[in-house]
């Protein structure tokens, strides 16, 4: 393979790994973009795993063998049964020495004691394939992991060229993998509440619109409930602050445990002392049940006052709902019910008959009655 080739390569992989959404999308465009540029049928990348001492694997691209899937959940292989990288990892990083990588066949001979033979070269043998090149991955001045391609048998053995070019892949894969851990990271900081770790009003803003969406398109019931968690103002202040912010974590632990009854649903802070639950799919009496216990563990909570509670639901007779908007009005309405009420239990929006309180008051033209008290980024 001529430079101005490889180049090309190197180039396409680092291009292919920029442009991924996501760990997932950056693990397969490094396999792919290393068994193109090296010329093989199949690629993997897999991690170590310091604490389970394993190597896991993360993506298998190219032509596969029977029980090999694109991503594996649990495709892992003990680090000591591969004496190379027991060597590497323990032996020449830790003594300083560089990644490098290696060539074996299936015609490789057998190693160690009497009657083992080298795994990869009883894999190779087992899968069909004639010779594989395996470079170490780098990342940070920790060895990361392993980049892994093959060749069937009847196509030319990766000779040392080919490890060397490997050994510079291995680089750029290192690279790629940094920069999405990167962004990865930024991403979830830029969906999650510092305080609580849980999903801020963002996360709430686009998950909202994608899920009425599909409830536009595909009539899935989706549902929300908003909370406002009670005396965290009469906290902050005989209390201080700090006491404050330990009430608003602990009420996070509970909205996210009610939230675990609910298959996929989203527990999020939206700001101060608001929180909220979106669930997509669940019929809307499963919700009710999670607010209403979400209510109870709530008024236990050792601090603060128990919870204000509304529900809204596109399963329940609210009339049309066309935008994320709207559906968020009718909960912080019910929300807004519960507060006024002195409720113990959630106020469910369209549950009072045809002039329900609730509907009536979030389609209501004007809202200069503070209901809404939050603005929501989306369409009417």
């Amino acid at each position: 393979m001529g430079e101005d080739i490889r180049l090309a390569a190197v180039v396409g992989l680092a291009q292919g790994m920029a442009a991924a959404h996501g760990s997932r999308d950056a693990w397969r465009a490094a396999a792919v973009g290393a068994c193109r540029a090296l010329g093989g049928s199949f690629a993997a990348l897999s991690v170590w795993e310091r604490d389970h001492g394993r190597l896991r694997v993360l993506v298998n691209v190219g032509e596969r063998a029977a029980g090999e899937v694109e991503f594996p959940e649990d495709e892992a292989y003990p680090v000591h049964q591969f004496p190379e990288i027991t060597e590497f990892l323990h032996e020449r990083w830790a003594g300083g020495g560089e990644p490098d990588a290696w060539v074996e066949t299936a015609d490789g001979p057998a190693a160690g004691r009497p009657g083992y033979i080298h795994q990869r070269v009883a894999a190779l043998r087992r899968r069909g394939r004639g010779c594989c090149v395996v470079a170490p991955i780098v990342l940070n001045g920790r060895a990361w992991g392993e980049l892994y391609v093959a060749r069937a048998v009847g196509e030319p053995v990766f000779d040392r060229n080919d490890a060397d070019f490997a050994t510079v892949l291995a680089a750029v894969v290192a690279a790629g993998i940094a920069q999405a851990e990167r962004l990865e990271e930024a991403r979830r900081l830029a969906y999650t509440d510092a305080l609580t770790g849980l999903a801020n009003r963002r996360a709430v803003d686009v998950r909202l619109e994608e899920a009425i969406e599909r409830h536009r398109n595909q009539d899935v019931v989706v549902s929300l409930v908003v909370c406002d968690l009670n005396g965290l103002k009469r906290v902050n202040d005989t209390r201080g602050h700090a006491v404050g912010d330990r009430l608003l974590e602990r009420f996070g632990s509970v909205l996210s445990l009610c939230g675990a009854m609910l298959p996929g649903a989203l527990a999020a802070r939206l700001g101060g002392d608001e929180f909220c639950l979106l669930a997509v799919g669940p019929p809307a009496d499963e919700v009710v049940r999670a607010a209403d216990e979400l209510c109870r563990r709530a008024a236990e909570l050792e601090l603060g006052d128990g919870v204000a509670c509304g529900v809204a639901s596109t399963e329940d007779p609210i009339g049309p709902v066309r935008s994320a908007r709207r559906l968020f009005r009718l909960a912080d309405a019910a929300q807004y019910q519960a507060k006024a009420v002195k409720a113990t239990k959630p106020v469910v929006a369209g549950r009072e008959g045809p002039d329900d309180p609730v509907v009536r008051l979030a389609d209501e033209p004007s809202r200069d009655n503070g209901a809404e008290r939050r603005r929501f980024r989306g369409r009417r």
